[in-house]
């Protein structure tokens, strides 16, 4: 992983300024399927911070055990979620 360049498209994103130029960048940079992985992901996180059940989570997602695991190991041992859930939460 190029370091540098991760930094230009993340300092890229941060320039962006409203919804619809995510949106559009997004549609461009990712297929459909993947933004709704990441709108999906985004999703199970909400519920398990909210303090939902792995098992109240998967019937209301859809989500297989193994990504609500995977989500819920970023939301105890990461920071992305977290920062963005409080952020959102704030609201």
């Amino acid at each position: 992983m190029d370091k540098k360049q991760i930094a230009l498209l993340l300092e890229s994103i941060i320039q962006l300024e409203n919804t619809n130029e995510a949106f559009v960048f997004l549609q461009d940079l990712c297929t459909i399927k993947e933004i709704e992985d990441m709108q999906h992901r985004l999703e199970i996180a909400q519920g398990l911070y909210e303090g939902k059940t792995f098992s109240e989570v998967q019937v209301e997602t859809g989500a297989s055990s193994t990504t609500v695991s995977r989500v819920s190991r970023c939301l105890k041992y990461g920071e992305g979620y977290n920062t963005i859930l409080k952020k959102r939460n704030a609201k």
